[in-house]
């Protein structure tokens, strides 16, 4: 499980939410929270008048995408390490989660798939812990650069991301990728430029970049950046009766 953030939940949550602009993830940080609303809108079952939704936020964090989700339609729940404040359900050092089988509707994995030891481990509790029919919502890096939170030890290309989940019981019913190759160049060439600047020097450098960002990203088509991109959402379900 990554670290909850070096910052204050509201700060955490805003950062996510709406990046303000110039920062060096702004248009990133402004496409994950839109591919997280496209898992949510196409994917995701409400209530529709009856009990809530069982969410849970695996490897929540500070729970930055909570507002994203009506609390009058969803129990949304976060799983992580004991020491998080924010995490209602327990991973113990053995990596399970402390919860049973069969007891959760949803869950959502923003960004904690590469830094996990044991990718196979953590989609496997996924797995076991959702009902049957339930369904994950995964975003995990194609490119990026190195981020230890406190570790970081993998990337995907979709091929290789599909593979893995497949491998761990789910179906693959979505899958869409964010940023393509060209933009996603630039991104790295700002990440390795900026930090040879001084602090009060870097939103100078940030602000044209950000916008190159945006303007390259629209070069590519959907379909190509679905094969090639810097971050990828895949959606499994957990077919009915399915033990793995």
């Amino acid at each position: 499980m990554r670290r909850t953030e070096q910052m204050p939940e509201d700060a955490s949550k805003h950062y996510r939410i709406k990046p303000p602009f110039p920062h060096a993830r702004w248009y990133y940080l402004k496409k994950l929270k839109e591919l997280v609303e496209w898992g949510r809108d196409n994917y995701i079952i409400k209530n529709n008048g009856g009990e809530k939704v069982v969410l849970a936020d695996y490897g929540c964090g500070t729970k930055p995408y909570i507002s994203l989700f009506n609390e009058n339609e969803y129990q949304y729940l976060g799983i992580d390490l004991e020491w998080n404040p924010y995490a209602d359900i327990i991973v113990g050092n053995d990596s399970k989660i402390q919860t049973e089988s069969n007891t959760i509707d949803i869950i959502i994995s923003t960004q904690v798939l590469e830094h996990v030891e044991d990718p196979d481990g953590y989609l496997s509790e996924a797995f076991r812990v959702l009902r049957p029919g339930g369904r994950i919502l995964l975003t995990t890096h194609g490119y990026w650069m190195y981020h230890p939170d406190p570790t970081d030890y993998w990337r995907w290309t979709s091929a290789g991301l599909k593979k893995i989940v497949e491998k761990n019981g789910f179906k693959v019913i979505g899958f869409k990728g964010i940023i393509g190759r060209m933009a996603m160049g630039l991104q790295l060439f700002q990440d390795g430029l900026v930090f040879k600047f001084p602090k009060f020097l870097q939103p100078m450098v940030v602000a044209p970049l950000q916008i190159l960002i945006w303007l390259f990203d629209k070069f590519q088509r959907q379909e190509v950046i679905d094969f090639d991109a810097c971050t990828y959402i895949i959606i499994g379900e957990k077919n009915n009766g399915s033990n793995k």
